[in-house]
């Protein structure tokens, strides 16, 4: 289904449903579209239950209609228009899909920025309520959060410092992503999730950047059998930031009660509940890996500081003069940035 399509039944679809009779008050179904799988973890321990929670407070009134893995037509980086144009209700996504669109928000996706989730969520969302509100304003936004961290996953070779990776077709999802990978003389390619396995399977990549919760949902732990980490305590990889919006007609013809609902599982404690819920699932599936017989190699302190210098300082730089560019301050909103990253980082 091609854009134009989409619009067009947005114009049948334009407002959630309203079911009545006798005896029940009005119904509102709303439509929620995502590419990721139902088995993902992100869909079936926070989406889930964060829809669910939803229905039981508004008594019944609100429902909800999922449709994960694209469904209801389109690509990864059409659902933010989608939420937007009212061909669908509400939306969960990856800014990074629409490079260049939300380019102040882009910081938390900056090499070695994020420590761990569920803190950086909670920057993450008051960093875009204070810096970048209007790079979502055609939507209602719900929630923004961040993953656990990126790490690397190889197929047959074993990455344990920058050098090795030069040559090796390595698949990332976002700009920053294929950004840190060119920098250290890896060969990037861009993929969505759902072409990950098929992937690794035919040779076109031989590995990628992901965090570990998302690792069975790209056949990871199947088809790659070894992972780089960084040392504990030191800023990882990257992160990615992952939004909830919501089409802004449909939570306008909303009664006020049920607006106080979504109110309700919106905002910074419901992006940190996103991102702890990533975080407690890395553990799972990192000690499900080991126990397949997989590698986890943590890479050393000398050859993590190495790999950060070779990375941070060129895209960091970039993206400074990129912001200063559009008529922002660079310099300023990385400084905001590493404050509230800073502020809420895991203290233990």
């Amino acid at each position: 289904m091609d854009r134009r399509t989409l619009i067009k039944s947005a114009a049948v679809l334009a407002a959630p449903a309203i079911v009545t009779n006798a005896r029940a008050q009005s119904v509102t179904t709303l439509r929620f579209h995502t590419f990721v799988p139902a088995m993902s973890n992100v869909y079936s321990r926070s989406i889930t239950p964060w829809m669910a929670k939803i229905e039981q407070e508004s008594g019944g009134r609100l429902k909800f209609q999922a449709f994960p893995s694209m469904q209801m037509g389109g690509a990864p980086a059409q659902l933010y228009d989608q939420a937007r144009d009212g061909v669908v209700d509400v939306v969960w996504s990856l800014a990074g899909y629409t490079p260049g669109r939300f380019p102040r928000s882009e910081a938390f996706e900056l090499p070695f920025f994020t420590y761990d989730a569920e803190g950086s969520s909670r920057a993450a969302w008051d960093y875009i309520a204070n810096y970048a509100p209007d790079e979502f304003r055609e939507v209602k936004l719900l929630a923004c959060h961040t993953h656990g961290l990126n790490i690397l996953h190889m197929k047959s070779k074993l990455v344990t410092k920058a050098s090795d990776m030069r040559g090796l077709k390595v698949r990332g999802s976002t700009r920053k992503n294929t950004q840190i990978l060119s920098a250290v003389g890896a060969i990037p390619v861009a993929l969505p999730l759902s072409e990950v396995p098929n992937a690794l399977s035919k040779g076109v990549i031989e590995g990628a950047i992901m965090p570990w919760d998302t690792v069975p949902a790209g056949k990871l732990d199947e088809l790659t059998k070894f992972h780089t980490e960084f040392p504990k305590g030191m800023q990882g990889f990257n992160n990615s930031i992952q939004f909830l919006a919501m089409n802004k007609a449909s939570y306008d013809s909303l009664p006020a009660d049920l607006k106080k609902v979504i109110d309700q599982n919106s905002g910074a404690d419901v992006s940190a509940m996103y991102g702890r819920e990533a975080e407690v699932k890395d553990q799972v599936v990192r000690q499900a890996t080991v126990a397949r017989g997989n590698t986890v190699h943590v890479m050393g302190k000398a050859e993590a500081e190495e790999f950060r210098r070779l990375v941070t300082n060129p895209i960091v730089e970039e993206w400074v003069k990129e912001m200063n560019a559009k008529g922002f301050d660079g310099a300023k909103l990385l400084a905001a940035g590493r404050e509230l990253v800073e502020r809420y980082r895991p203290k233990a």
